[in-house]
Order: structure tokens, then C-alpha cells, then sequence
């Protein structure tokens, strides 16, 4: 029985080395840095725009109301602002977002549809424009479908003429009350990164004047 006792005692201690040498295998070397799982950070959504495209007189709008096929269709705001819409009467649209109109329009036709869901889409952004007049190659209105600053607008009027006072260029701003004010544009400074803050973002109904 003692040989037996002797192979038993041999074959466990062989088996206690075996998982002492395995869990040392996993461990670092004296003096290494070991880094830190990493987890992915969860996704964060963008915010979105607070202020949105401001409709303006000119814009075509489609409004639809769904499974109502004569709840559908295309509508001009006008000049005053206003527009017409079956079962929403008289609205003034100018100066809101798209979002805000399409509130408007489902308060008023659920009164008439009570589960009306209500689409606002801009079919063509018309009335947003800005102007660039005086010594430019294409005096004009142009489109504000997206930001533009006075350098962008200068390019789309094809840039100043050869007599242009580039460093006389004003803007002229009109708010909601009709008070206008003209802000100063010195062109050699922002062509050179200078003083780029007066390189300002132009607004609906802004004009550009280049003497």
C-alpha cells in the first residue's frame, strides 16, 4: 500500500504545480502597466437646432393630412405673412418654424378631425433672400437656403468690380420693429484674418451694399 500512497502524493503535487504555473501565466510581468477594460461610451444623440428655418413670405409649403385626400395640398404664404387652409382658416405663418405652423395647423382641424395628423413640408424656400447691390458683378437677390456670411454673399454676386471701396461695404438690417441699422464690412481685413467677427452670418431681408 506505501508505493500506491507515494504515486497518489506525487500525482497531486504534480497537479498543484500545474495550476499555480497556469494562473502565473496570466499574470502581468513585474512592472507592467496593465490597462484598463474599455467600454464603449454610450452614443449621444445631437441636439437639435433650437431655432429652425424661420418661414418667410414667398415660401411654398405642401400641408397634408393624413388618409384626408382633400386635406392636401399646396400653400403660398403670402406677403402679409398669412396663409389659408381648409378647416384651419386664416393663419399667420411668417417668422414661425415649420414645426410651430404644423402645431397650429393640427390645434385648429382637430376641432373638426379629431385624430388629424397633420405634415408641414417646405416645398420651395422662396422668401428667405438676402441683397447684394452697388459695385459687384451680379447685383441681385439670392436665396438664403442655407447660412451664408457677407464674404459668401460677396461670391455669389461674382465679387466686387475693379473701382469697388471694398473697405466701405455696409449692411444694411431691418428688425421686426423697422428700425434698420447698417453694420460695417471691412473686406482687406477678413481677406487677411483679421477682425473676422464682423464676417457676420446675413439674415433674412439683409442688403449688401458695396460703394
Amino acid at each position: 500500500m506505501l508505493p500506491m500512497k507515494k504515486k497518489w502524493s506525487k500525482l497531486l503535487v504534480f497537479c498543484a504545480l500545474a495550476v499555480s504555473a497556469a494562473a502565473m501565466a496570466d499574470e502581468p510581468p513585474a512592472g507592467a502597466v496593465v490597462a484598463a477594460p474599455v467600454t464603449a461610451a454610450p452614443a449621444t444623440p445631437e441636439a437639435p437646432d433650437p431655432s429652425g428655418y424661420q418661414l418667410q413670405p414667398g415660401d411654398m409649403l405642401t400641408v397634408t393630412v393624413w388618409k384626408e385626400t382633400d386635406l392636401q395640398g399646396d400653400v403660398l404664404i403670402r406677403p402679409d405673412g398669412g396663409l389659408s387652409f381648409a378647416l384651419a382658416g386664416e393663419l399667420h405663418a411668417a417668422g414661425h418654424t415649420v414645426a410651430e405652423l404644423t402645431a397650429m395647423l393640427t390645434e385648429r382641424i382637430r376641432k373638426f378631425v379629431p385624430d388629424a395628423v397633420v405634415t408641414v413640408a417646405v416645398k420651395a424656400a422662396s422668401g428667405n433672400r438676402v441683397y447684394v447691390i452697388g459695385k459687384v458683378t451680379h447685383a441681385g437677390d439670392f436665396a438664403l437656403s442655407r447660412p451664408i456670411d457677407v464674404m459668401q454673399a460677396l461670391s455669389l454676386a461674382g465679387g466686387a468690380t475693379p473701382f469697388a471701396d471694398t473697405n466701405s461695404i455696409r449692411i444694411l438690417r431691418r428688425d421686426a420693429s423697422n428700425h434698420q441699422t447698417s453694420i460695417a464690412f471691412r473686406y482687406s481685413d477678413v481677406e487677411h484674418g483679421r477682425n473676422l467677427d464682423q464676417n457676420i452670418l446675413l439674415q433674412s431681408g439683409d442688403t449688401v451694399v458695396v460703394p
